[in-house]
């Protein structure tokens, strides 16, 4: 948050503006004027131009490329090599070099991609979903989803009016039997776990699901993973408080880690929020392109929550010198929308979210749990008690008050 009178709030601005140099014309907009419309490969009509579709083959040749690496290690290491590298840190130093070798490559591999055919697998195990699954009778999805069929709460009534909205005029997913799957697979959620119930944005999110793990079962763990041990708590409850914790927390990372474009936003009043909590709501289901997505959520399942914050600083980021010459919202928002729309090659994306960037970015869970605690403290202080093994001091460049973000490495 920045502090001070507005006065010097806009004049820092205006420095930062001075200090931009006249634009040269992007490669955006030298993109010739024709536009072609396809399908991808999980379906999706991709609207785009001759730059577009250039990108999005040298893209495939990628994936199939990676996918030649991932192949080759399973060859030489053995199908589920993958599974040897989650390790406990008091146990690494009693570890074979091997297995720490296996776990460097892992996540440098994750980072470039995981070849589509093996996301189903890959994330099941790597996530967690399995192991939560393992923890149930193995008909524990047939029996709560058939038990709670014909059941009508406000949740399913708000599923089925989102049904039809959910990703309109794909192939499947807005057809009866793409509709029924999808109802069947956040019903059962909301019954799982009634706290959150239902939040329009998870049927992005779980429809995505489906169509990577192939399966209604696997899916619903996939999201019930996500919710429960990778995103930010109270993200999906009735009052989103954990979504609004999550607006919080970017701001304060967007005024540290780009401040000048902070600075011009805030002389503009120019609320971030605006495209950000659908970001964050949708995990970017809606905002970029499917394969984009799903390399964001490669990382996601494996590296933990932070790599949300990571994206949407990174998309701020690469826009900073043309953002720092707009005067209206709506030429920010037009950018952001124009941007995530054309990011069809991952490694574009994904290289700004570099350490010489997002050094220090907190643990998400260990930043909301300071900021929970904050927030109920003014609403009650009547003596609530701080949280457990947070180390303030890691939190406090964000909340003044002593508040805050976990990850998994």
């Amino acid at each position: 948050m920045m502090y001070g009178s507005t006065h010097s709030k806009i004049d820092l601005a205006i420095e930062y503006q001075a200090q931009v140099p006249a634009l040269r014309p992007s490669i955006r907009a030298r993109r010739a004027n024709i536009t072609v419309k396809f399908q991808d490969l999980y379906g999706f009509t991709v609207e785009g131009n001759v730059d577009d579709v250039n990108v999005l083959n040298e893209v495939r040749e990628k994936v199939r490329e990676q996918g030649r690496v991932w192949w080759s290690l399973e060859a030489s290491k053995g199908v589920n090599w993958y599974l040897q590298t989650q390790l406990n840190s008091t146990l690494k130093s009693s570890l074979k070099f091997s297995v720490l070798v296996n776990a460097i490559t892992l996540k440098r591999l994750i980072r470039k991609g995981i070849p589509p055919s093996l996301r189903p697998k890959v994330w099941f195990s790597l996530s967690g979903a399995a192991k939560k699954k393992s923890t149930v009778p193995e008909s524990y999805y047939n029996d709560l989803t058939g038990a709670v069929e014909d059941k009508v709460t406000p949740a399913t009534k708000q599923i089925d009016q989102d049904l039809p909205r959910t990703f309109p005029g794909h192939p499947w997913l807005d057809t009866p039997e793409g509709h029924s799957a999808l109802r069947r697979v956040l019903v059962g959620y909301s019954f799982r776990d009634s706290d959150v119930g239902y939040c329009q944005g998870l049927n992005y999110v779980a429809a995505l699901l489906l169509l990577v793990m192939k399966t209604e079962e696997d899916a619903f763990w996939m999201l019930a993973v996500l919710l429960e041990d990778v995103l930010v708590n109270d993200c999906y409850t009735y009052n989103l408080s954990g979504c609004h914790v999550e607006q919080r927390v970017f701001k304060d990372l967007l005024t540290k880690k780009c401040p000048r474009i902070a600075a011009h936003l805030e002389a503009m009043e120019f609320d971030v929020s605006l495209v950000s909590t659908e970001w964050f709501l949708c995990l970017f289901s809606k905002s970029l392109p499917s394969e984009t997505t799903l390399r964001v959520w490669d990382v996601l399942f494996y590296e933990g929550g932070k790599v949300l914050f990571n994206v949407a600083l990174a998309i701020f980021k690469m826009n900073e010198e043309e953002l720092l010459m707009t005067h209206h919202v709506g030429d920010v928002i037009n950018i952001i929308h124009r941007t995530t729309r054309h990011l069809f090659d991952p490694d574009e994306l994904l290289t700004v979210t570099t350490p010489s960037i997002l050094t220090y970015i907190p643990r998400v869970k260990e930043i909301c749990l300071w900021a929970n605690y904050y927030i109920d403290h003014l609403l009650s202080p009547c003596g609530i008690r701080e949280p457990r093994g947070i180390d303030k001091s890691t939190v406090l460049v964000f909340f003044p008050g002593g508040r805050v973000m976990n990850d998994r490495n």
